[in-house]
């Protein structure tokens, strides 16, 4: 195993079996951030992960965290919450700031750089990333993003500004995409807080087999229109 240095000249990615071992999943660097490579990377099951001023680093992880729509984890507290939300939370009306908030709102700095907003506002733009926004009377309190690859969604990053406001996005995003045939939902690396919600590890083989599938399924044509996807309770 060894770390492939791609060319800015032709978008082809290396075998993600080939990522390394230490650090989990490292298998390339350097290309761009074109539609057409991210689209690719999305595509095998790889993914962008740098710091700011590093070359651009592609991983695949193994094992890989991925979270059954069907099976999110809702905490008694989270239930008797969610059952008096105060939140609106929308699909696809606030990309840009939901992407910025995820870039800004980290106490730990961010990976999120120019670089990768301009590159993520592109995949919008195209329809192939998406956001879900959270609402506390008019002003945005959390959020996510990620890119769609037919019923699965790969997800890539969350904040939040208010209590469980990204739980909320969670929650309501993984019910309208499992009501609409959406069977998998992405997340990469397994943290505290992923498994809280019902995440779990699964190899990096059986991932790949379970993208193949379902990147070429689709969704209902208008599941990714805007619109509202939760009001408050009245």
């Amino acid at each position: 195993m060894r770390l492939v240095q791609l060319s800015r000249h032709n978008i082809a990615f290396p075998s993600p079996e080939g990522a390394l071992r230490e650090p989990n999943g490292l298998l390339a660097l350097g290309g761009d951030l074109s539609p057409a490579r991210l689209l690719m990377a999305y595509q095998r099951g790889i993914f962008p992960w740098f710091s700011p001023g590093d070359p651009i680093l592609w991983w695949s992880p193994d094992p890989r965290a991925v979270l059954l729509p069907s099976q999110f984890h809702l905490s008694r507290s989270m239930k008797r919450f969610h059952a008096k939300s105060p939140y609106r939370v929308t699909l696809n009306h606030a990309f840009g700031l939901v992407i910025e908030g995820c870039a800004s709102d980290r106490l730990e700095g961010t990976w999120i750089t120019h670089d990768i907003v301009d590159a993520y506002h592109r995949l919008h733009e195209l329809g192939h990333a998406h956001s879900i926004e959270v609402w506390d009377n008019g002003e945005l309190v959390g959020g996510m993003y990620g890119v769609a690859q037919g019923t699965l969604f790969c997800g890539e990053s969350m904040f939040s500004r208010a209590v469980n406001a990204s739980k909320t996005a969670l929650l309501v995003f993984c019910d309208q995409f499992a009501q609409n045939g959406g069977q998998l939902v992405d997340c990469q690396v397994l943290n505290e807080h992923t498994a809280s919600l019902g995440a779990e590890e699964i190899s990096r083989r059986h991932y790949l087999e379970k993208l193949d599938a379902m990147r070429l399924q689709k969704l209902p044509q208008n599941f990714w229109v805007p619109r509202t996807l939760f009001m408050p309770p009245v």
